[in-house]
């Protein structure tokens, strides 16, 4: 989860106003906001999340130690290939998340010769990695998708309508999934060569070979 910090300042003469933070990790924001509140300046304090609910110091450090044991800081890299001469895709995601105060990534991929497009391969990357996500028992989560299908991410994001039947049914299943899990999905599109590991998976898929790994990442 990503928060401001809002509080309000009171100099040395009585002169208040009331500052915030630029956005960033909830974890950072109470160490920043423990330390400001020693310096006896800060006349009151709270933290604000993408959903703009307000958390006071106590309840963020709660909700901190509650998921330290359950993957959290997630983001799912997806990517969908199409082979219009097969009409076959290949699906993957990445995912990485943090548990136990330990990063770690997961690989997945999965081929289909049921999609029609190479717009529903991107859609069901995507739901791929919700799968994935389930079996990781994530929920109550913010989440970050992140993919270079602008149609994906804008229809999603509700930036463009989804017009196309078979795309409409992908993103209510979407969202059904989300509901039913109750993560708070937010969607960010990135270029293709950032996406590159997602896109190598569903380039494996399409070629027979079958990617499952979870691995602890080794911290620079």
């Amino acid at each position: 989860m990503h928060v401001i910090i809002e509080w309000t300042y009171k100099a040395q003469k009585g002169a208040e106003t009331v500052l915030r933070s630029e956005e960033m990790p909830a974890a950072q924001a109470l160490l920043l906001a423990e330390d400001m509140e020693r310096t006896g300046r800060v006349k009151s304090l709270h933290c604000v999340d993408r959903q703009d609910t307000n958390w006071s110091l106590k309840e963020l450090k709660a909700y901190l130690k509650e998921i330290d044991t359950e993957p959290h800081n997630i983001t799912v890299y997806f990517d969908g290939g199409f082979d219009r001469g097969t009409n076959q895709s290949g699906l993957g995601c990445v995912i990485y998340y943090e548990q136990n105060g330990k990063p770690y990534r997961l690989r997945q991929n999965s081929f289909s010769s049921e999609l029609k497009s190479n717009n529903e391969a991107e859609y069901a990357a995507l739901y791929l990695g919700l799968v994935e996500l389930e079996l990781l028992n994530v929920h109550h989560l913010p989440v970050c998708f992140t993919g270079d299908s602008q149609v994906v991410i804008n229809q999603l994001s509700g930036e463009w309508p989804a017009l196309e039947k078979n795309l409409s049914s992908w993103a209510d299943k979407i969202d059904a999934k989300l509901e039913e899990l109750s993560i708070q999905p937010e969607y960010k599109l990135i270029s293709r060569k950032e996406n590159s590991e997602a896109d190598r998976l569903a380039t494996q898929a399409l070629n027979g070979i079958d990617i499952t790994g979870l691995r602890e990442m080794v911290k620079e």
